[in-house]
């Protein structure tokens, strides 16, 4: 395969470790609102995915209609538990700083968590503002449109990107796009079986280490 002309990186569970934190806020906030979930259940169920399509899903399956506040109040308590506790990714620095490709940020996140996450870890700098969100789009991942989004702006066909993800809905959301995929199982929030649950959403591969990554994007 030939070289990807722009790496476009998932931010939570690929660029910082926020996943254990942020589904810990969201269980205990959810049960605070009367839908009684585990950690375990809340990663299964919605990591990868924005608080826009939580809402429409825990609405559809649960029945429970969740207050206008909703975004605003998790976002307000992932801003405590991020100030205190958030780590960068083990290597991700260093592979940032090595990598000379083009780059840019695609999430699931707002724009404010987003930028939250990436400033506490020192690593806004290498992405020179080039961060997009779901919420810049009509449909969140596993839809396309978000990917496609960054590919355009940053004027890069969908075949020549690579996308970085950790989600079963990020990967799904990089093939729809056409783009080829790395899934990433190096996280906190990893569960035993998930690497082959990305390669059977058609993952070109997975990988642990962030330091692995520059070796495998010279391999193409």
């Amino acid at each position: 395969m030939a070289q990807p002309h722009l790496i476009i990186f998932d931010c939570d569970g690929v660029l910082v470790d926020s996943e254990p934190l942020a589904n810990a806020v969201m269980a205990k906030y959810l049960t605070d609102l009367g839908l009684s979930i585990s950690l375990e259940q809340t990663m299964e169920r919605f990591v990868g995915l924005s608080l826009a399509s939580m809402r429409k899903i825990i609405l559809n399956d649960d029945g429970l209609n969740l207050p206008d506040d909703f975004e605003e109040e998790v976002m307000r308590r992932d801003r405590l538990a991020f100030a205190t506790d958030l780590k960068a990714i083990t290597g991700v620095s260093a592979t940032l700083e090595a990598l000379t490709l083009p780059r840019c940020v695609a999430s699931s996140g707002e724009h404010e968590k987003i930028k939250m996450s990436l400033t506490l870890t020192g690593l806004l700098p290498y992405f020179h503002g080039k961060v997009f969100s779901a919420a810049d789009v009509a449909n969140g991942k596993p839809a396309p449109d978000l990917f496609l989004h960054a590919a355009l702006d940053m004027n890069t066909r969908p075949q020549d990107s690579l996308v970085i993800e950790d989600s079963l809905a990020g990967v799904q959301a990089g093939v729809a796009a056409g783009m080829r995929v790395f899934g990433f199982v190096g996280g906190g929030h990893i569960a035993e079986g998930h690497a082959d649950r990305l390669l059977n959403a058609g993952a070109a591969q997975v990988f642990e280490r962030m330091n692995e990554l520059s070796g495998l994007i010279d391999t193409l």
